[in-house]
C-alpha cells in the first residue's frame, strides 16, 4: 500500500513549498534583506504547518495505539515499527531544531540568541552558518547532518519501496553541477555564505518535510494492519420510521433494514405475513387514532448453512386526531380594521404547509405570525385552517371569533420626558411649551395601535383657544402665564385619527396648572 494518497500534499504545503523555491533563487542572486523578511514569514508558516502535522500525528498514534491494544497479534508489529518511526523522526528533528539554535548562537551570541531560532538579530550575517557548518579544521556539522538526512531518507525507503523516488525528492543531498563543472556539496549549498535567517529557514522546511513523511509512513504502516476490516458476527432487524406521530388520514411510514447483510443476497422482508419491496418500504393507511403496533420478519440466507433464516422485529406509532394551535397574540377578541396578530401552526407541520383562510377578513402572513384584519362590518368571523399532509391539503380544524368596533382611546398630555398626565392631574407650567396631548389606551391597556391627534380646543381663564395641531399655541401659552396655579384648563373637541384613517373624536380633559 501507498501512502501518498492516504496522506496528499496539502495546497498550504505546496504554496510554501513554492515560497521556498522562489526565496532560494533570489538569495542565489543576492537580492536585499526584504528577500530574508519574506523568508520569516515563510518559516512562520512552515512552524504553524508542523504544529498541525505534529497533532495529526499524535492522533493517529493514538489510534494505532487502541487498535494494537485490541488486536496485538495482527497490528502490534506494525504498531512497533511505527514507534521506532516516530523515534528516529523526533531524533533528526531535534538534531536539526540545536544546529538552528548553533547557527543563532554563532550569529547572536549565546546571551542573546532566541533558543527556538524563531527570531535572529543578524538574519542578514553570511558568515555565522558557514563557520558553524563549515568550520576550517575539525568535524563540519554540515555534513553530520547531510548523513543524518541520508540515513532517515534509506530508512524510510526501506520501510516502503514503491516511495523512493518520492523521498529522494524530499530530502535530497546531491551535489549540484555547476555550468563550468564546478561540482557544490550539498552542504556547501545549504550554508556558504548563506545568511543566517534564510539558513534557519532552510533547516525548519527540513523538519516540515520529515514530520509529512512520518504522517504518511504512519498511515501506510496503519493501512498493512486489517484490523479496520469488519466482521460481520451479529445480525439485527432495525425499524426506522420516518415519524412515529400521524395525524388522522395521513400516511404512516417506516424503513426496516438488516444491519450488516451480505451485498451478494437480497433479503425478503415481511409484515403482518404480507412481504413488501426489495427496499423493505412499509406503509400504513392510519384510519384510527391509537397507539398501533406491528410485528414482521426478515428472511435471509446463513452463508453458513445455506439455510433461510428469519429476523423477528416489532414497532408501534401513534395516530392522533387533525390538531391545529390558535393563539391571539393580543387579545382573546378582533378589532375590526385592525391587524389582528395570530400565531397559526400545526403539530408535526411546517409553517410553509399550512394555509389559513377567514371569512369576512383580510389575510396575510408575515414570518410566524398571520395577521388577521375583519372589515368595518364584521360581526364575526371563524379561522380555517387546514395543512398539506403527503401533497394533499387536509382540514386541521377552525375556531370562532367574535369582532368588535375599535375602542375609542383617552387624551393624556405628554411632557418632554415622556410622562404621561391623565385628566385632574396637576401639570406645570414649563411643561405646556414642551408637551404634547398624545391618545392611547394607557399604559395598563392591552392594545398598542398609533393614534395621532389632529387639533383640541383649551378653554383657558375662560376663554377658548384652537390648536391645529396636537402641541399649545404661542396664544394659549401667554393666556396661561398670566394665570394663577391651581387654575383648570380645559381641553375638549379633541379630534384624532387612527389605524386605516378612522376617526374618533375623543373624551375631554382637564388639567391644573401648577
Amino acid at each position: 500500500m501507498g501512502g501518498a494518497k492516504n496522506c496528499p500534499e496539502t495546497p498550504r504545503q505546496k504554496m510554501i513549498g513554492m515560497m521556498y523555491l522562489v526565496l532560494t533563487a533570489m538569495l542565489a542572486l543576492n537580492v536585499s534583506t526584504d528577500v530574508l523578511k519574506a523568508f520569516k514569514l515563510v518559516d512562520d508558516s512552515l512552524h504553524s504547518t508542523l504544529a498541525t502535522t505534529d497533532s495529526r500525528n499524535n492522533a493517529m498514534m493514538a489510534d494505532f495505539r487502541a487498535v494494537r491494544d485490541d488486536n496485538p497479534q495482527k497490528a502490534g508489529e506494525w504498531y512497533d515499527k511505527a514507534v521506532e518511526l516516530t523515534q528516529r523522526s523526533d531524533s533528526l528533528y531535534n538534531y536539526i531544531q540545536n544546529f538552528k539554535y548553533q547557527i543563532a548562537v554563532a550569529t547572536d551570541g549565546a546571551k542573546k540568541a532566541d533558543p527556538e531560532a524563531r527570531v535572529i538579530e543578524g538574519n542578514d550575517n553570511r558568515d555565522a552558518a558557514t563557520h558553524f557548518a563549515l568550520p576550517d579544521t575539525g568535524e563540519k556539522p554540515g555534513i553530520v547532518l547531510k548523513n543524518k538526512i541520508i540515513d532517515y531518507r534509506n530508512y524510510l525507503i526501506s520501510l516502503d519501496p514503491t516511495k523512493e523516488e518520492e523521498y529522494n525528492v524530499m530530502f535530497n543531498t546531491s551535489d549540484k553541477v555547476e555550468e563550468d563543472g564546478d561540482i557544490v556539496p550539498w552542504e556547501q549549498q545549504m550554508f556558504h555564505d548563506m545568511p543566517s535567517g534564510a539558513a534557519v529557514v532552510l533547516m525548519t522546511k527540513v523538519q516540515n518535510d520529515i514530520r509529512n513523511a512520518q504522517s504518511t509512513m504512519i498511515q501506510y504502516l496503519r493501512g498493512r494492519t486489517d484490523a479496520g476490516d469488519v466482521r460481520v458476527n451479529k445480525l439485527n432487524a432495525y425499524v426506522i420510521p420516518e415519524s412515529r406521530y400521524v395525524i388522522r388520514g395521513g400516511k404512516y411510514r417506516a424503513q426496516i433494514i438488516m444491519a450488516a447483510i451480505d451485498s451478494t443476497q437480497t433479503p425478503e422482508y415481511y409484515v403482518e405475513g404480507t412481504r413488501l419491496n426489495e427496499q423493505g418500504l412499509y406503509e400504513a393507511v392510519a384510519s384510527s387514532v391509537g397507539t398501533k403496533k406491528y410485528s414482521g420478519y426478515i428472511t435471509y440466507i446463513d452463508p453458513a448453512t445455506g439455510e433461510p433464516r428469519n429476523l423477528s422485529f416489532d414497532s408501534e406509532y401513534s395516530v392522533g386526531e387533525p390538531a391545529v394551535t390558535i393563539e391571539n397574540k393580543e387579545l382573546n377578541v378582533m378589532y375590526s380594521g385592525h391587524d389582528n396578530k395570530f400565531s397559526i401552526s400545526v403539530p408535526g407541520v411546517s409553517n410553509d404547509k399550512v394555509k389559513v383562510s377567514v371569512a369576512g377578513a383580510q389575510v396575510k402572513q408575515q414570518g410566524g405570525i398571520w395577521i388577521i384584519k375583519p372589515g368595518e362590518n364584521t360581526k364575526e368571523v371563524i379561522i380555517s385552517v387546514s395543512a398539506e399532509l403527503d401533497g394533499k391539503m387536509q382540514s386541521m380544524g377552525n375556531q370562532k371569533y367574535r369582532v368588535k368596533p375599535m375602542p375609542t382611546p383617552s387624551a393624556y398630555f405628554k411632557d418632554a420626558s415622556g410622562k404621561e398626565y391623565a385628566s385632574s392631574s396637576k401639570v406645570p407650567y414649563a411643561r405646556f411649551a414642551q408637551g404634547e396631548l398624545v391618545a392611547s389606551y394607557g399604559p395598563d391597556g392591552l392594545l398598542d395601535v398609533p393614534w395621532e391627534i389632529k387639533s383640541f380646543a383649551a378653554t383657558i381663564g375662560g376663554i377658548t383657544y384652537n390648536s391645529k395641531s396636537n402641541k399649545f399655541t404661542k396664544e394659549q401659552l401667554a393666556r396661561m402665564s398670566k394665570l394663577d396655579n391651581g387654575t383648570i384648563i380645559m381641553i375638549s373637541e379633541i379630534d384624532a385619527i387612527g389605524e386605516g384613517g378612522v376617526k374618533k373624536r375623543l373624551q375631554g380633559i382637564a388639567l391644573v396648572l401648577n
